[in-house]
């Protein structure tokens, strides 16, 4: 029998050929009129992959999901909650820089994609191991997912022009060296994120610090099936 042509249809050339256009040209560009031109097949050969143009951007954000490293959270691996978030969010953001244009997708939520929901249980699983209660191991998780996507989501260096006359000292005095910003991008950007992350870290572990040292009381219940402490009073 004569081989085809084209490689065969499949989920995963439609889910890269979606992820190429997003990166290219963003999520409007992504149509199942425009996949199946790019793939060289007809439109509804695609339907028998996914139902809607959304679940085919699902299973995109999905695929840059799985490429996360969460080898740190694994039992045994031995690093402490802080250095597992740490070397965790770099990671994640790491991926999603890649994919800028993908990040409005990801910044909803895990929803029901299956890397989306492995990372939020390896997460979650880890800090209460640690020792965080299980409402607060949930805060950690939504506050670690805004700072990650909104640092994700643009470059502020890349939002300064590279012509010093843009920037008269007359007007803005204290911006004599920004054009200089676009051209060291990846420097200012990546700097921006671990300064960041050091400090939320850094709050984090007073914060941990307060739970440990604070005495024990009867969890309380919740809707979620989680517990609650009483709030550490503050010093």
């Amino acid at each position: 029998m004569a081989r085809p042509r084209k490689p065969l249809l499949s989920r995963e050339r439609i889910i890269e050929t979606a992820g190429a256009l997003v990166d290219a040209e963003g999520l409007s560009a992504v149509s199942t009129r425009r996949l199946a031109a790019e793939l060289g097949v007809s439109g509804p050969s695609l339907y028998n992959h996914f139902r809607t143009k959304d679940e085919i951007l699902e299973a995109v954000a999905d695929a840059v999901s799985a490429r996360v490293d969460l080898s740190m959270f694994a039992e045994g691996d031995g690093r402490d909650w802080r250095t597992a978030l740490h070397d965790w969010a770099v990671s994640y953001r790491a991926a999603l820089a890649d994919h800028p244009r993908l990040v409005p997708v990801l910044a909803v939520g895990p929803g029901r994609r299956p890397a989306g929901l492995r990372v939020a249980d390896a997460v979650f699983g880890a800090m209460v191991r640690a020792g965080w209660p299980p409402a607060q191991a949930t805060h950690i998780g939504a506050l670690m997912r805004y700072f990650i996507t909104g640092s994700a989501l643009g470059s502020f260096a890349r939002g300064f022009v590279d012509d010093a006359t843009a920037y008269d000292p007359a007007d803005y005095p204290h911006l004599g060296q920004a054009h200089l910003l676009a051209e060291r991008q990846r420097q200012v950007d990546e700097g921006a994120f671990e300064t960041g992350l050091r400090a939320l870290l850094d709050g984090l572990s007073l914060q941990y610090e307060r739970y440990a040292s604070a005495p024990a009381s009867a969890p309380a219940p919740t809707t979620a099936g989680t517990t609650l402490r009483p709030a550490p009073k503050r010093p």
